[in-house]
């Protein structure tokens, strides 16, 4: 069985993000969730309205050293007040630092469509639009036991959205659904300290027939080299290399380079968390 659910939201009242996921149910996850309807496990009580998660967000380079190319890594997490999973996420806003060279780190040479993603995933995207790997671990309860599921993602370069760099994520579960879920994210400019800020839909993904939606409980991530492989022709001679990276500043902010991350879930509930990358011991350049 195929479903495909389109949803869109506006972040700033500036954009639109448009969101689509596309789920695959295997036939005996069907029917473990009829029987567990049947028996009455799938009635798990959800956080009330308002509880908000507890966020913790980190985020570090690789290597970090001041006026040269690097891999950002990143990664967030959440607990629920009440225990149990936190309710399905719905947005996320990233603050990144000022002077970060994004646009001049030679990632995302190609791009990649959601088209192309939802036909065949994105084996059959140029190499040169993958921009960044991670992985999430979600949850879904069923009574009173939590299933968990790891699922590997893909970042890649997506056409601009009114001149804005675009990015599409691609995660991939197979247990206990099988699932195929893409989600769009744009740059958009930040008030200082922050030199911009990546904002993302996350579409609802369903699970079991009855079953509440997956719930997110940790993503980490990296945009740079790191993982990340190009090719290029020269004369009959495939060359593999890896693209140059974010190019840090020469200078480290006083108290660090700062990241800070809104988040939106199902209930409508919010929770935010903010760190900071710390300047290196030999430093390139001096604090500003």
């Amino acid at each position: 069985m195929r479903a495909s659910l389109t949803r869109q939201t506006t972040a700033h009242s500036r954009v639109t993000i448009r969101t689509r996921v596309l789920g695959k149910f295997q036939l005996h996850a069907c029917l473990l969730g009829a029987c567990l309807l049947c028996m009455g496990l799938l009635s798990t009580p959800m956080p009330a309205a308002g509880a908000a998660p507890v966020a913790r967000l980190n985020a570090s380079f690789a290597p970090e050293r001041l006026g040269r190319r690097s891999t950002l890594d990143f990664g967030f997490g959440f607990s629920a007040p009440l225990g149990g999973v936190p309710p399905p996420l719905t947005g996320i806003e990233l603050r990144y630092p000022s002077n970060l060279g994004i646009g001049l780190s030679g990632l995302g040479l190609a791009f990649c469509t959601s088209t192309t993603l939802e036909a065949s995933g994105p084996a059959d995207c140029s190499t040169e639009s993958v921009m960044g790997r991670g992985q999430a671990l979600t949850g879904i309860v069923l009574g009173a036991t939590t299933i968990h599921e790891r699922a590997p993602i893909t970042i890649v370069r997506a056409p601009d959205n009114e001149g804005r760099l675009s990015l599409l994520f691609y995660s991939e579960g197979t247990t206990p659904v099988n699932t195929h879920t893409i989600f769009s994210g744009l740059l958009l400019p930040a008030s200082s300290p922050f030199g911009g800020l990546v904002s993302i839909g996350v579409p609802l993904v369903p699970t079991l027939p009855g079953a509440p939606y997956i719930s997110v409980l940790k993503l980490h991530a990296t945009i740079g080299p790191i993982g990340v492989t190009y090719y290029e022709r020269s004369g009959n001679v495939t060359l593999a290399y890896q693209p140059r990276g974010i190019l840090l500043p020469k200078s480290c902010p006083r108290g660090g380079f700062p990241f800070a991350a809104q988040f939106t879930f199902e209930d409508g509930s919010n929770s935010s968390a903010t760190t900071a990358v710390p300047c290196p011991r030999q430093q390139s350049g001096r604090k500003e």
